[in-house]
């Protein structure tokens, strides 16, 4: 099998990537009728659609690999351990699947990539959801110790409470720009005109 392309995606960092390579080069080879199970990048291709938040073709693919396969490779089995935490909301449980296991080189460029922009959604998750949090509660979101949680979130500009161990939210203004587009500008006069004569 050539996974030329696969290892091109993850040597270019580009993990988004790596579910459809995977997906092509799994439906080629099996319309080939070649034997492929045992060769199968199995846990890039499960962190492939863990990186892409897509969890349910991870279960799918979960289901689907063989049970030696799974018993036989602990990597395949902690990448799968990620994918359960998301499916739970486990928050605190995706980073200690995360930080738990000993990757592979290529699978650590990928968990370690994911572990970075995990984190970055669970405190725009945070900057949604709350005005004030817990410095505990905002740590086991973001899956850091207490400081490393604090220090994170002041960057962000977030206010700490050191008496009462809270946090005050900081929101992230939003700048809607609106693009006007002069043939728009140009038929919406030309409509008004035609209403009004």
């Amino acid at each position: 099998m050539d996974f030329s392309s696969l290892t091109d995606a993850l040597s270019s960092q580009n993990y988004a990537k790596i579910p459809d390579i995977c997906e092509t080069l799994m439906l080629q080879v099996a319309a080939q009728g070649i034997a492929f199970q045992d060769d199968w990048p199995y846990a890039i291709h499960l962190l492939g659609h863990i990186y892409v938040n897509d969890i349910n073709s991870a279960r799918f693919l979960w289901k689907t690999i063989p049970v030696a396969i799974k018993e036989s490779r602990p990597e395949v089995a902690a990448a799968w351990k990620i994918g359960q935490n998301l499916w739970t909301r486990d928050y605190a449980g995706v980073h200690d699947a995360i930080h738990e296991f000993n990757w592979s080189p290529e699978a650590h460029c990928i968990v370690a990539a994911f572990s970075e922009l995990y984190t970055k959604r669970m405190f725009d998750l945070l900057v949604s959801a709350y005005s004030t949090i817990s410095i505990q509660d905002a740590a086991l979101f973001l899956g850091m110790n207490e400081d490393d949680a604090t220090n994170y979130v002041l960057q962000h500009g977030w206010i700490v409470d050191a008496n009462s161990r809270m946090l005050t939210v900081k929101r992230q203004a939003v700048a809607a720009e609106q693009k006007l587009d002069p043939s728009k500008l140009q038929r919406l006069t030309e409509y008004v005109f035609h209403l009004e004569h």
